[in-house]
């Protein structure tokens, strides 16, 4: 097993880099964070037009169908800047479930649409009992004369606020089997019925609630066959979970860095802090964990790519570990910049939210933990 990148993937890494440093500045991010929708359409519009939208999409629907590990390259760059954009919602979690699901007319509308950037989609899974496993789908879809009723609350959906298109995930019939009964349906944003609002006092980029009431939607929304959504779901969170891994490994990557260069700059009673002991040890724990995160991310990247029988166990110890290494290593991060590590003007703290965020997003340490002793039989 070679995880190391090949040349090619090391150009564009560096491409992306550049790219993400002149574009996505900190003071940039942080102006995002606290204004308006915190979507900048002209820097999307960029990385649309750099092909960015299309990487995990087949070639035959608008893509270049690239493979995960460069989908991890790209995002590891994109998490090492934070830089704010629906890309990973609608063109890795959103693109994956329909070329999971999707009829052929289907991936033919809005697969290229999501390529070219021109149509956004995100996926509303998680509800008020929070949960990515099948038992957390309570959120009802009636029958209707003209196809279904969707009645219920599903919260904590990143970038519905900017989606054109909501993928919903519902339960169209109450089954002893969990993993039974959960029907897909593509959602207008904008359709009767439907209400939205941000959930205030999150942390992270911004968490909204949908309402739908009474939400009638026809046969033609369903994604896949009615009641065998969660195998469609199931699949594509296998590599769109490996891909968000990569992100956090870049954000931890940028607190590291963050940390050392603080390290070696900052004086007290004389000396470089970086000379303490308690300092230096604050800084290996934060080595390990990066290492610990890369090392786990890219196995799973590279078995997703290979087909490898143990990739679901590999994306789970991914996201086990990566949460965790995330959520320390900017813990380990404060401690070791003390009072500047709260400032605005420094951005620590717009890792340290979006650590906070990621950890539970498709799957928390103990659901993936479960995942691997299901898998193991234990």
């Amino acid at each position: 097993m070679d995880l190391s990148l090949n040349t090619e993937q090391e150009m564009f890494k560096a491409t992306a880099k550049d790219f993400i440093s002149n574009e996505c500045p900190i003071a940039f991010v942080r102006d995002m964070d606290e204004q308006g929708d915190g979507f900048p359409r002209e820097l999307w519009q960029k990385l649309c037009g750099l092909g960015w939208a299309g990487m995990g999409i087949p070639e035959e629907y608008g893509g270049s169908g690239r493979s995960n590990t460069d989908l991890g390259v790209l995002f590891e760059e994109l998490g090492r800047g934070l830089l704010p954009s629906p890309l990973f919602s609608s063109a890795v979690l959103s693109a994956f479930i329909i070329m999971e699901g999707g009829s052929e007319e289907q991936k033919r509308a809005l697969l290229p649409a999501i390529a070219s950037g021109q149509r956004i989609l995100t996926l509303a899974f998680t509800e008020p009992d929070y949960g990515w496993g099948p038992d957390d789908v309570r959120m009802a879809a009636g029958p209707s004369a003209n196809g279904f009723v969707l009645r219920g609350t599903k919260l904590f959906v990143h970038d519905a606020h900017i989606a054109d298109t909501i993928i919903v995930a519902a339960r169209s019939r109450l089954a002893t089997d969990m993993t039974r009964g959960i029907s897909l349906f593509l959602v207008d944003a904008k359709a009767a019925g439907l209400s939205s609002r941000v959930v205030s006092g999150w942390t992270g980029e911004r968490q909204i609630e949908l309402n739908f009431d009474d939400v009638k939607v026809g046969p033609e929304a369903l994604i896949g066959p009615a009641e065998e959504g969660w195998p469609i779901l199931r699949r594509a969170f296998q590599p769109a979970t490996a891909v968000l891994c990569a992100f956090m490994v870049g954000g931890l990557q940028q607190v590291y860095e963050m940390t050392l260069e603080y390290c070696r700059t900052r004086q007290q009673f004389g000396t470089l802090i970086g000379s303490f002991q308690r300092v230096q040890d604050h800084v290996v724990e934060l080595v390990n964990h990066l290492d610990a995160a890369r090392w786990t991310t890219y196995e799973a990247l590279w078995k997703l790519d290979m087909g490898d029988a143990s990739a679901v166990e590999a994306v789970a110890m991914a996201k086990t570990v990566t949460s965790e290494a995330f959520d320390e290593g900017t813990f380990r991060s404060h401690e070791v910049h003390a009072g500047i590590g709260i400032s605005k003007e420094y951005g620590l703290y717009l890792y340290t939210t979006k650590a906070r965020t990621l950890y539970e997003y498709l799957g928390n340490p103990e659901h993936h933990r479960h995942t691997v002793a299901q898998l193991l039989k234990l």
